[in-house]
């Protein structure tokens, strides 16, 4: 409370808000705290609860080269990762806590080859990694590629990304 001087007595008065402001902030923060609901419980797997796969997550990719035992490249230039599968990289190595299977890289390419190469693949995106995106796939007789390259044995099933979105599910 301000004081003022009126009349040789001191009087208080209460300061005008300035409302403009005021209606400003209050309806800013408002539509702040409706933004920050809205990004939290959008069903889209980044909030609060998983949601299962959307249409909008599917899409064929024409395999036009295979990279490694768990990379490889659609007509489109789309660079696809095979979800929660681990196999060894191109030089015989595995990273430094990642799954690392008894099957030498080149095997692994190969068997990927035999499933993939030159086929449409009708995949679901469960994310992204290294600009690439990260998916379960299907061949054209309906194989699920990531399964197959773990029942080969070329490949391991990742745990740490297998939780969310799991492979080998019939």
């Amino acid at each position: 409370m301000a004081r003022s001087v009126y009349n040789g007595r001191t009087r208080s008065y209460r300061r005008r808000r300035n409302t403009t402001s005021f209606r400003f902030y209050r309806v800013t923060s408002t539509l702040a705290l409706a933004l920050f609901l809205l990004v939290l419980f959008w069903p889209n797997g980044h909030g609060v609860t998983a949601a299962p796969l959307l249409s909008a997550d599917r899409f064929n990719c024409q395999v036009s080269y295979v990279h490694d035992g768990d990379t490889l490249r659609c007509a489109d230039g789309t660079r696809v990762r095979l979800h929660a599968v681990a196999a060894r990289e191109t030089d015989e190595t595995c990273r430094p806590g990642h799954p690392c299977p008894m099957a030498s890289a080149s095997s692994a390419t190969t068997k990927l080859r035999g499933l993939a190469d030159g086929q449409m693949l009708s995949c679901e995106q469960t994310g992204t990694s290294y600009d690439r995106v990260t998916a379960i796939c299907r061949n054209q007789s309906n194989v699920e590629i990531n399964c197959a390259m773990v029942q080969s044995g070329t490949a391991l099933i990742w745990p740490r990304y297998n939780s969310e979105y799991a492979i080998c599910a019939q």
